[in-house]
C-alpha cells in the first residue's frame, strides 16, 4: 500500500510522472476530457486542525476527480472520544477508499497508515507538510520550465537555491529540507539559534526510511541565507498550538522579517513564497507580499492540482 506521509514517500524517479500529471489535471480542469480516476470512491478527511486551503483544495479535488469527500472533524468520530488510532484505521478502511489526515502528532498518521488498508495522505502534522512542498515545487516549475515536459520539468529545480527564514524548526522548514534534497535543490535556513532544526528532526533523519539525504545550511544571518537565492520563503512564526509563546517568538525572530531590502539581496529574479496565511508586519512586510515576484496565490491554487495528482497516483497504486 502506497501512502504519502513525507516527501520521500515518492522516489525521485516518480516525480516526472507526478508533476506531469499535475500539469495535465490543471490544463484539463473543467473540460469534458478531465480524468475522473476516483469515480465511485469516497475519501475520508480527518481534521484535528482547522484550515482554509487544505480543506477546500482536498474537497474540491476529490469531487473533480469523480469521488466523494467525507469531512470528519476529530470530535465527530469516536477517535475524539477514546477509540484507538488503530481501530479507527481498521474501521474506516472498511468504508472508504483513502484517508486524508490533518493533525498535530505525526505519529498519528504513521499509525493510521500502519493499521489501515487504504492509502493515507498527510495533509499536515506538526512535523511535516509534504503536500504544500510538492505544490510549491510544482509552482516553481511553472516559472522555470515553461515548455518543458517529463523529466525536464523536474530538472528545472536542480541546483536552485531556496532560503527559508524565521522559524527554522517548524514543519515547513523540516519539509523543505527533505523536499530540497529530493528535488536536487540547495537550502539555506536562517533563524535564531534556539530555533535551528530540532533534535527530533535530526533523529528522524537518521531513520532508514528518510531516504535521499538531508543536506542543509543553517545560519543566524538572514543576509547570508538569501544571497544567491532563487526563492525566499517564510512561514508564520506562531503555529497552531504555540500561541502561548507568541510574544517571545516575535521578539527573537524579529531580525528575520522578510523586508523589501532583504528580498532585494537575493537574485534579481528571485521569487517570494509563503504557504499562507501570512501575518503582514510580522514574518514579512506587505510590500514583499505585493511584489510582482511574489507567487503566494499561485502556490495556493496549485495545492489543488498537485493534490489531485497525488490522490490519483495513490488510488491507481491501490487497485
Amino acid at each position: 500500500m502506497k501512502h504519502f506521509l513525507k516527501e520521500t514517500d515518492f522516489a525521485r524517479s516518480e516525480l516526472p510522472q507526478l508533476f506531469a500529471l499535475a500539469r495535465e489535471l490543471k490544463r484539463k480542469r473543467g473540460t469534458r476530457s478531465a480524468p475522473r480516476p476516483l469515480a465511485g470512491q469516497t475519501w475520508a478527511m480527518i481534521f484535528s486542525k482547522s484550515s482554509t486551503r487544505t480543506r477546500v483544495s482536498f474537497e474540491v479535488g476529490i469531487h473533480e476527480l469523480g469521488g466523494n469527500p467525507l469531512f470528519l472533524n476529530k470530535n465527530d468520530i469516536q477517535l475524539g472520544r477514546g477509540e484507538t488510532v488503530e481501530d479507527t484505521a481498521r474501521v474506516l478502511s472498511r468504508f472508504v477508499h483513502g484517508l486524508i489526515v490533518r493533525t498535530f502528532d505525526h505519529g498519528e498518521v504513521e499509525r493510521l497508515a500502519a493499521a489501515g488498508s487504504v492509502p493515507v495522505v498527510n495533509a499536515l502534522t506538526d512535523f511535516l507538510h509534504p503536500c504544500q512542498i510538492f505544490a510549491d515545487a510544482f509552482t516553481m516549475t511553472e516559472r522555470w520550465a515553461k515548455g518543458r515536459t517529463g523529466a525536464k520539468l523536474v530538472e528545472s529545480l536542480r541546483g536552485r537555491k531556496i532560503a527559508f527564514l524565521g522559524d527554522t524548526a517548524c514543519n515547513m522548514a523540516n519539509s523543505w529540507i527533505l523536499g530540497a534534497n529530493l528535488f536536487g535543490m540547495n537550502i539555506s535556513l536562517a533563524g535564531p539559534k534556539e530555533f535551528a532544526p530540532s533534535a527530533e528532526f535530526q533523529a528522524q533523519l537518521a531513520k532508514e526510511n528518510f531516504r535521499g539525504g538531508a543536506d542543509y545550511q543553517f545560519t543566524t544571518d538572514p543576509l547570508e541565507a538569501v544571497r544567491g537565492a532563487d526563492v525566499v520563503y517564510t512561514d508564520v512564526w506562531v503555529s497552531m498550538g504555540k500561541e502561548e509563546e507568541t510574544k517571545e517568538r516575535i521578539r527573537v525572530m524579529s531580525p528575520y522579517v522578510v523586508t523589501g531590502k532583504l528580498f532585494a539581496a537575493a537574485k534579481k529574479d528571485a521569487l517570494f513564497m509563503h504557504c499562507l496565511p501570512a501575518h503582514a508586519g510580522e514574518e514579512v512586510t506587505q510590500d514583499v507580499l505585493d511584489n510582482p515576484r511574489s507567487i503566494i496565490f499561485d502556490q495556493a491554487e496549485n495545492r489543488l492540482h498537485m493534490q489531485k495528482a497525488i490522490l490519483a497516483t495513490l488510488a491507481a497504486a491501490a487497485r
